[in-house]
């Protein structure tokens, strides 16, 4: 854990926050994977750790400081600020280009996926019985989730908290895109899109003096199920840690080899050439979400004719490679100088 960070690391980690936080937003890609390749999975799992009784008997006993240093805090405090900015800016922009370019933006992410299971399998020489089993299973379940279909979306704050607590699994667990499991428990738009927009437009309404938002039942409503998707995250974020702590701790090789397997998995789920199969009603209507948008059931993929549109693509697929192996370089060059 580094105790000493320069204005530039500080920097680029607030960057790699962003990274994160827009990465957890897309289904299929894992704000976890970004941090694996990043070369700081292993000091964000142990920071969090951290967050202990031990931890929790500082901050009650007005030891913030001590607190602070406990969890290294320099190191969540700018991580997180990164992904916080993200949800209300960086995602933003990348909701824009999905929605009118979204052949490029998953062929990028297909290409970001495919760099990082080069990445992470490059250095990993204990192949054996057993890891090789872990890969196919991680391998096995990510294929069989990208092609289950999705639940209808549900706001009781019970199920919301359990949300939370699943989805976040995609910071902690590189390949398990967090966001994809909110689409198959059919709350994605409800806690990724209108809770989130919800809460921005609270915060444009009060900056500029108007509370109105307290009459509004539906705003009140999104703002309660945020608040809950919140607390079922933090607790998640804290479990998964201590749980991946200990077996990376124990079972690094297995851990690792399931890692590389959910990766693969899940490049099913950004396959860039597919068409959107949207969910129908017993009357054969498409359904529609709170926002009256279709909702979607899954993806038909298909193979593309070699046509520019198709090159161009590819091309995004590479420069999604050349991505990762600059973080690569970047992480190899950052260990360098820390040593």
């Amino acid at each position: 854990m580094q105790n000493t960070r320069t204005l530039t690391d500080r920097f680029f980690l607030v960057i790699k926050g962003l990274a994160m936080g827009a990465a957890n937003k897309v289904p299929g890609v894992s704000g976890g994977v970004v941090a694996f390749v990043a070369g700081f999975y292993e000091e964000f799992i142990y920071s969090l750790q951290r967050v202990n009784k031990t931890a929790f008997k500082l901050l009650i006993g007005g030891r913030f400081r001590s607190f602070y240093n406990f969890i290294n805090g320099k190191f969540l405090a700018l991580l997180f600020f990164g992904m916080i900015v993200s949800y209300f800016s960086v995602s933003k922009i990348l909701d824009y280009f999905i929605k009118n370019y979204e052949l490029y933006v998953w062929s990028l992410f297909f290409g970001m996926i495919i760099g990082s299971i080069y990445y992470i399998n490059k250095d990993f020489k204990d192949w054996n019985y057993q890891s090789i089993t872990a890969l196919i299973i991680g391998t096995g379940l990510g294929i069989a989730v990208s092609f289950l279909d999705p639940a209808t979306e549900n706001d009781n704050l019970i199920f919301v908290f359990f949300c939370g607590i699943i989805s976040v699994s995609g910071m902690t667990l590189p390949g398990f895109s967090g966001s994809f499991i909110l689409i198959l428990l059919g709350n994605y738009v409800l806690l990724l899109v209108d809770s989130v927009n919800a809460l921005y437009d609270t915060f444009s309404e009060v900056i500029t003096g108007d509370f109105s938002f307290i009459q509004n039942e539906m705003r009140i409503r999104l703002l309660k199920v945020l608040t809950m998707f919140t607390l079922g995250s933090v607790a998640g974020l804290v479990t998964f840690s201590h749980v991946l702590s200990y077996v990376l701790k124990h079972y690094k090789s297995i851990t690792t080899a399931s890692i590389i397997g959910f990766i693969i998995g899940s490049l099913g789920v950004v396959w860039p050439w597919k068409t959107t199969i949207y969910k129908l009603a017993s009357d054969g209507r498409v359904m529609t979400d709170s926002r009256g948008e279709n909702i979607i059931s899954n993806y038909e993929r298909f193979l593309p004719d070699l046509v520019i549109e198709t090159y161009i693509a590819i091309a995004y697929i590479l420069l999604g490679i050349g991505i990762v192996l600059a973080l690569e370089w970047y992480g190899q060059q950052t260990t360098r100088k820390n040593d």
